[in-house]
């Protein structure tokens, strides 16, 4: 049945809206987006460079692929009526053969064409770069350029060439396929090449080792990425063997290529060619082969430091100026062991700060205690610093989400409209404990009760970490704001967020873009009801600039009352030459970071804004220049959010890894690894893992005020003694300053395995652990910190008990030690207090004591079984000789601790007295 020719047209135009329509629905949606966020300029640049460059992409591609086949084509058609005997049809005429013939050479054009436009609409970011780029200021010395041509020049001469490449392969593709068909298949076996198709494949041939040729030549910058022997960047053998060779195979290449272009003017045989094409396989075995390898293995190996000493001396350089390691001053810290109770009682500020609850026990306990309903989640825990009643407290906090997956009833309206958002947040001090081993509260609850001076006045959270499903606000449903006894509280969004979807036309594209035609047909949308989307704080801030790297861990931060997420991003790349490379946990490699851009997110309207931390860094510089107005300087924080600005872990631990090996400055020591470092090791619960860089507020040596900062310590590679700390410093006259502390090599200082190691053999801790964890209860130990404090050290360890049947940890023990002293106790501030001015005598000789103070002075002792009462009275009467000695000397204060030492003895002496059978 013949189709009418107006009903073929109306069928044509709905399967081309049928299959465009999905990126039309999506630009208008991301149109709107960026819009409501005030980002539609940079949606419009990168809108602008896709087409331009995808435009520009399918010009080239088509113009040149298409004219190649029309030369092919020129030359002679295929010919319909010999097709027609090759297929053995005769219901097809020669006419629609030819219609067929001339359909399908268009699809050859066009479909290698769409690819290679895609090829090109994916470097429109390299494209925009390097059109705005600007100079590092620092030369690389092979090749005389500035680093800002190996960053922003070279990657788009590479996907040029790459381009250029694509295109002429796939052209080769398409004419060889069309005369194959044209002058074999169709002839059939007596069918053979016609002159002028061996002539184009010829000349394409040459056109493609002028490509090579080309190729060779952007291959030799490849060398400043790459390693050889010892060397990250150009070495000896590089610079001496695979650079020429290079210039010496891109110099072969073009001689093919002249030996190809003569044969398709001359139209002469084969042997020529076949013979220059086997001569260039076997020099490029040669050359770039067999030659580098023999100057590496005979002549660099045997004098490997003497010949790559400069190379090596460039690779420190640049791997230390690409992950801002020269920016680290380096102070000698000489870890005294005079530490005193009056130094103790000099730092209120650092004591009273050490954070004795660790992320994931924390987590869990929050989840038990503060979660309400089953249908909020805390994600995660964050670090921060807060004014609170006029002192400066580390704390630690943690935002109440929904979790979608955990709604009473999972109806599209529920998940929708009414459940749309999570409440408040839970946030405690780091240092303190209640009697039953849970955290001191700050802000709790539901509504948010603050005990401090930290109000909270929108406590509704439309963005954070888990929330992920797109809502309707200012609808017809009432939203559920928050569980209130047997009744819930509604509430209704008054924000700016979301998108308006009160016309048909924005309900037809998101039924559209959502996939489901519900929206159409849901009764609650009004005329002024918006749609809020990506609300996840990630996929938001990558969805506007997904050319920055950001950092892992979004935190929350209390301003104003009002609740805001900060996010740290990075801008990165792989070009810098001489850097040794690393991966991120996504697999991506870069060999240049800087921490230049700080993200705000409003968690109760989504706003934006992107702040640039590091004016100094030229990949920022460029992405200004690209995107202009999308950026704000870091004067325009809102206000109270520069006290929380902090220095990111992430980016601190990639500068650790690195400068473990890179803070060897001379070459032979780097070349001989002579004094590589590792991140020490640390037990937590009871597995050994990597210790974690810690957050701290405290008072660096020769500071004049504490301050909070980021801190890791380092140990030698394969020994445990600490060698080193490093110090990030966070608060903003210091922002972005690093300070390593050096000890002295001739001092041995542990480290916090070797701590780990003497509370594991300290009689009365282990004896404890061990009770602990036969009485149906597992004992979880916490991070180990190391305190720097007054040029001396003191480490610091939580001890967790967390019941077999509960998921409730609770917080029992803080382990001190200093010295050659090691003690717990219920609080940390009872454990500094034996250490540092009532330590009983000769204590770990005697194990298994476990004495407390309780309220109003009372003594209280709880013995570990199998102490013989001897040993107790021994220990009784060495604490009243040295009362005795104290009071003869004088010594009045000496003598009151020993009183008071002694006192604790004899209590814990009843006890055991008592308990002793008759």
């Amino acid at each position: 049945m013949q189709i009418p020719r107006s009903l073929r047209i109306v069928l044509i135009i709905l399967a081309t809206v049928w299959v465009s329509h999905r990126a039309v629905v999506d630009v208008l949606v991301d149109l709107w987006w960026f819009d409501a966020v005030n980002f539609e300029q940079v949606f419009m640049t990168s809108i602008v460079a896709h087409v331009a460059s995808w435009s520009g992409g399918a010009a080239l591609a088509a113009g040149f692929i298409g004219g190649q086949l029309w030369l092919a084509n020129r030359d002679a058609h295929i010919d319909p009526y010999r097709l027609g005997v090759v297929l053995q049809d005769n219901s097809i005429g020669p006419k629609h053969l030819r219609l067929g013939i001339n359909l399908v050479l268009l699809a050859a054009v066009i479909v290698p064409t769409l690819m290679m436009a895609g090829v090109a609409s994916s470097h429109w970011m390299t494209i925009l770069s390097y059109l705005h780029q600007v100079p590092f200021g620092e030369v690389e010395p092979v090749f005389g350029r500035d680093v800002g041509f190996f960053v922003f020049t070279l990657p788009l001469w590479r996907a040029a060439h790459g381009f250029a490449m694509g295109c002429l392969v796939l052209s080769m593709m398409v004419v060889a396929g069309f005369v194959f068909v044209r002058d074999v298949a169709v002839q059939g076996s007596t069918g053979q090449l016609r002159e002028g198709a061996k002539r184009q494949l010829a000349m394409m041939g040459a056109l493609f080792f002028v490509l090579v040729a080309v190729g060779w030549w952007l291959d030799r910058f490849d060398f400043l990425y790459q390693k050889s022997g010892v060397v990250w960047g150009v070495g000896y053998a590089d610079l001496n063997a695979r650079i020429p060779g290079a210039w010496v195979m891109g110099g072969a290449a073009v001689i093919v290529a002249a030996v190809l272009f003569v044969q398709g003017l001359r139209g002469a045989g084969r042997a020529r060619p076949l013979v220059v094409i086997g001569a260039y396989v076997a020099a490029r075995v040669l050359v770039s082969g067999i030659w580098p390898d023999m100057v590496q293995d005979y002549m660099v190996r045997p004098n490997e430091l003497q010949l790559e000493r400069p190379f090596l001396e460039r690779n420190i350089e640049a791997t230390r100026l690409a992950y801002a390691l020269d920016r680290i001053e380096v102070r000698p810290f000489e870890a005294e062991t005079d530490l005193s109770r009056e130094d103790i009682d000099a730092n209120p500020l650092t004591i009273g700060n050490i954070r004795i609850w660790d992320d994931r026990p924390l987590l869990t306990t929050y989840g038990q205690i503060q979660e309400i309903r089953l249908y909020y989640d805390f994600v995660d825990v964050d670090v921060d610093r807060y004014q609170v009643d006029g002192e400066l407290r580390q704390v630690m906090l943690s935002a109440r989400e929904l979790n979608y997956d955990k709604l009473p009833a999972k109806t599209w309206v529920n998940q929708h409209f009414q459940y749309t958002h999570g409440y408040g947040l839970t946030m405690s001090p780091v240092n303190e404990v209640t009697q039953e081993g849970l955290p001191t509260l700050f802000i709790k609850d539901i509504p948010p009760q603050s005990s401090v001076d930290i109000p909270i006045t929108q406590p509704s959270i439309y963005y954070g970490e888990r929330t992920e499903p797109y809502v309707f606000v200012q609808t017809g449903a009432e939203e559920f704001d928050f569980p209130m006894g047997d009744k819930n509280a509604t509430t209704t969004y008054s924000g700016k967020g979301g998108v308006g979807i009160g016309t048909m036309l924005r309900k037809l594209v998101f039924s559209l873009h959502f996939g489901t035609f519900d929206v159409m047909l849901s009764q609650y949308l009004q005329p002024e009801s918006r749609v809020l989307f990506r609300r996840n704080v990630m996929e938001r801030v990558r969805h506007i600039m997904p050319f920055l790297h950001y950092d892992g861990d979004p935190y929350m931060v209390i301003v104003d009352g009002r609740l805001k997420w900060m996010l740290d991003a990075y801008t990165v790349s792989d070009r810098y030459p001489y850097s040794e490379p690393m991966q991120d946990q996504k697999g991506s490699r870069f060999n240049y970071i800087r921490n230049s851009v700080k993200v705000v997110i409003d968690a109760y309207d989504g706003n934006l804004s992107f702040h640039v931390a590091d004016d100094t860094d030229p990949l920022v510089k460029v992405y200004e220049q690209i995107f202009p107005g999308a950026f704000s300087s870091m004067e325009e924080l809102p206000a109270g959010l520069e006290d929380h600005v902090r220095y990111p872990v992430d980016f601190f631990n990639v500068q650790a890894s690195i400068y473990r090996t890179y803070h060897m400055k001379d070459p032979t020591v780097f070349y001989n690894k002579e004094d590589l470092w590792a991140v020490p090791k640390e037990l937590y619960g009871n597995q050994e893992q990597a210790m974690e860089s810690y957050y701290l507020i405290m008072k660096l040596p020769e500071a004049e005020e504490e301050e909070f900062i980021l801190l890791l310590p380092f140990v030698p590679s394969r020994k445990d003694n600490m060698i080193s700390w490093l110090a990030a410093r966070s608060d903003p006259e210091h922002y972005g300053k690093l300070v390593l502390f050096q000890f002295p090599k001739q001092k041995l200082i542990f480290g916090p395995s070797q701590i780990e190691a003497r509370i594991d053999q300290d009689t009365v801790i282990s004896e404890q652990m061990t009770l602990w964890s036969q009485a149906g209860s597992r004992v979880v130990r916490g991070n180990l910190l190391v305190i720097p404090i007054e040029g001396s050290l003191m480490y610091v360890e939580p001890l967790y008990l967390q019941a077999e049947s509960s998921e409730l940890p609770e917080l029992k023990r803080v382990i001190v030690s200093y010295g050659q002293t090691i003690v717990m106790e219920e609080t940390l501030a009872e454990s500094l207090a034996r250490v540092f001015e009532e330590a009983l005598p000769d204590l770990p000789d005697l194990p298994g004591l476990d004495i407390t103070t309780a309220e109003g002075g009372e003594a209280k002792a709880s013995p570990a079984k199998g102490v013989a009462l001897p040993a107790r009275i021994a220990q009784a009467v060495r604490i009243f000789e040295s009362a005795k000695d104290a009071s003869q000397s004088g010594d009045w204060a000496a003598y009151g601790v020993a009183i008071r030492d002694l006192e604790r003895v004899l209590a814990a002496l009843k006890l055991e007295a008592a308990d002793e059978p008759r």
